[in-house]
């Protein structure tokens, strides 16, 4: 009765501190968010140019939703957008994947929200909400493995110090991935808790359901979410390889994934792509490779047999068939392979504009020394070497002994000290393995392992097991190892949480108290053009990232949108870009008629763009896609009878003004008319 009094306690206290640590964070990020921006002393149009990245787009369909007369009738002009890009019917909720506007609208009306909080602010609120929702699950995950709430809390504070390299909710709320990953941050959790061997029935059931309830919103919510539930499929894989967890635990994860692939395919239009994904191989794979292994008792088949299905899904192989944008993943593919190749024997393979473009990203690039420092100065990175460390070692000593023949012990006590037998443990090294690999590779991934690595170090420098496992190893008589084990795992992170709060906390005060100013007047000023003195029926051109806001700002209709998996919407902003190459203004004429621009914007910031990554700048890009440019021998030769277009159409000179005549301008941005008549004048 006592035992159970203490842990019912234990649990209580734990819940809050969660929950708290939560809601501390939203608090944080809105307090943040109002300081940054001036949010409540600005304009509607000022607020609105405040989403960046491009991410304008999905604010807007939010906004459009809540102007319908009625929700339903809101849905249907949705899947069926032809006033969004010029002589195009889309599916914005399919190409855009708006669940979340969707429902963020309908609760909206619901909640009779519209006398109580502006429709701006509910939205960002919800994002906010789900952010901590996602701290909350990093707190539950790192307390279930460790068994203090402690670690919960140090997780929390790590994650907050390294929030440049865990969230990007700071640059761009609406982007899809603020809005998934707290799914799969809660996903994660119920994965660990599930893993554990300690848990009941009861606690097992519910893992489940929440399981089936964040892997099913994930795959809706984001149209990358599969690759990211292929990886940890292999973590989970990885584990059933080596018997490390009960096979009955393994076939309800697998079912959870055909279930929610299943679920998502039906709700999406019949999302193609998710039939070819690699998910929905690893998951064949593996079941075939299981039922080989009981009938044959032969453990080299699973490899083999994952190869095999594997390249039965493929394309390439004559699998199910491609997705929508399957033109676009084929194309990346091939030219990914080329960019290998370039790096490593010196050889230009590929000329195409779309994909050096995606290959250019932030996103693709490999990580900074910038980013490995400032997890080195947040402590974290030291620390989670060292949990790795013993960890994997645990882990490799558990798989040894499961191949030997060796049964591992269900049952754990604190003087066994075998950290790597432990099924949760084991799936988050291989997790944080994996993911770790990935995101040496390209940095966008860095917001998948790093809030992960924030987690696993804390559970690690409070788990008493971690500690005895290292005394076991180390044969440790002069002191008792139990008695110091707890006293380290209480200590260590008491001594870090002091010096993180000694060192962290004034900053993050500072940055609450100091009211930063953001302020674009020259956008301001356009858009403000744009809205008073352009007609409705106008068609704007120009990056699409621009387009975003102008779309958002204004509503009028665009050539493009900022989407990266439409391989349409990317010829067409590959149009677009070419006022910024070195073409003829007949030739930038045509282009811009074809997709019935009436206007194109041209940005100075493109048009001089200087960057630190070389040949990723726009106009180099078109160079060289448009055969305007040679590297040889590391030189750069450029030829083209032709100058820059954005350079040369401000002389104001036949034969540039005989086809467009410029409308508006100022610092940043020069706008053009393209004109319905040309007129030739010398």
């Amino acid at each position: 009765s006592q035992i159970m009094k203490y842990r019912c306690v234990k649990l209580f206290f734990g819940c809050l501190a969660a929950v708290t640590c939560g809601m501390m964070y939203a608090v944080y990020l809105s307090t943040y968010h109002e300081r940054k921006f001036w949010f409540s002393s600005r304009q509607d149009l000022e607020r609105e140019l405040t989403f960046q990245e491009g991410s304008g787009i999905y604010y807007y369909y939010y906004k459009h939703m809540l102007q319908a007369p009625s929700f339903e009738r809101g849905v249907y002009e949705l899947l069926r957008d032809n006033r969004t890009v010029s002589s195009q019917t889309i599916n914005a909720v399919e190409q855009l994947s708006l669940y979340p506007e969707l429902v963020t609208s309908l609760l909206y009306r619901l909640t009779g929200s519209q006398d109580v909080i502006e429709p701006v602010y509910f939205y960002i609120g919800v994002v906010f909400g789900l952010q901590a929702v996602y701290v909350t699950a990093l707190f539950v995950s790192s307390w279930v493995m460790s068994g203090t709430w402690v670690a919960g809390m140090l997780a929390v504070a790590w994650y907050i110090i390294n929030r440049p390299d865990t969230t990007k909710v700071d640059s761009a709320i609406p982007l899809r991935d603020n809005w998934a990953l707290p799914y799969f941050s809660c996903q994660v959790a119920a994965l660990t808790g599930f893993l554990s061997h300690g848990a009941s029935a009861g606690t097992e059931m519910f893992c489940y359901l929440l399981m089936s309830v964040t892997t099913f919103t994930f795959l809706v919510v984001w149209e990358c979410s599969h690759y990211v539930l292929f990886v940890q499929g292999l973590a989970v894989f990885l584990l059933d390889c080596f018997d490390l967890v009960p096979s009955r635990k393994v076939l309800t994860r697998k079912h959870v994934y055909l279930t929610s692939l299943l679920g998502a395919y039906m709700l999406q239009h019949q999302r193609y792509d998710l039939l070819s994904s690699p998910l929905l191989s690893l998951l064949i794979a593996s079941l075939l490779a299981r039922y080989f292994q009981v009938m044959a008792s032969d453990f080299h088949l699973i490899p083999f047999l994952f190869l095999l299905v594997s390249c039965s899904h493929s394309p390439e192989h004559g699998g199910l068939g491609l997705s929508h944008n399957s033109r676009l993943t084929s194309v990346f593919r091939h030219n990914t392979e080329n960019l290998f190749l370039e790096a490593k024997f010196g050889l230009n393979t590929t000329t195409d504009f779309v994909t050096n473009l995606l290959l250019c990203q932030e996103a693709f690039q490999t990580p900074s020394q910038d980013f490995f420092l400032r997890l080195t100065q947040a402590s974290v990175l030291p620390f989670y070497v060292l949990v790795l460390l013993v960890c994997l070692l645990s882990t490799l000593q558990a798989i040894y002994k499961r191949l030997s023949g060796e049964s591992i012990k269900t049952s754990k006590r604190l003087e066994d000290g075998h950290i790597g037998e432990q099924p949760e443990v084991i799936y988050h090294v291989f997790h944080t393995l994996l993911f770790g690999a990935l995101a040496m590779v390209f940095e966008g991934l860095k917001y998948l392992w790093t809030p992960y690595v924030c987690m696993f170090t804390a559970f690690g420098v409070c788990s008493p097991e971690l500690w005895m496992t290292v005394f076991k190893w180390l044969k440790l008589r002069s002191i008792h190892p139990v008695v110091l084990a707890l006293i380290l795992s209480t200590a260590v992170p008491t001594i870090i949480g002091f010096s993180l709060w000694r060192e962290y906390f004034p900053r993050v005060l500072s940055e609450l108290s100091e009211l930063q100013e953001f302020y674009d007047p020259d956008s301001v000023e356009l858009m403000n053009w744009i809205k008073t003195r352009v007609p409705a029926a106008a068609v704007f051109a120009g990056s699409p990232q621009l387009l975003a806001l102008v779309k958002l700002c204004s509503g009028w209709p665009v050539t493009s949108l900022p989407i990266y998996s439409d391989v349409e919407l990317l010829k067409r902003s590959e149009n677009a870009y070419q006022v910024y190459a070195m073409r003829s203004a007949e030739d930038v004429y045509k282009l811009l008629s074809a997709h019935k621009a009436t206007y194109v914007i041209v940005e100075e910031t493109l048009c001089h763009e200087m960057t630190p990554m070389k040949g990723c700048r726009i106009k180099d890009l078109l160079d060289y896609s448009n055969g305007h440019v040679v590297y040889d021998k590391g030189e750069m030769y450029t030829f083209s009878k032709h100058g820059r277009f954005c350079q040369e159409i401000k002389m104001n000179y036949s034969p540039y003004i005989n086809y467009f005549t410029r409308v508006f301008w100022n610092r940043s941005y020069h706008v053009y008319k393209v004109n319905s008549v040309i007129s030739f004048q010398y």
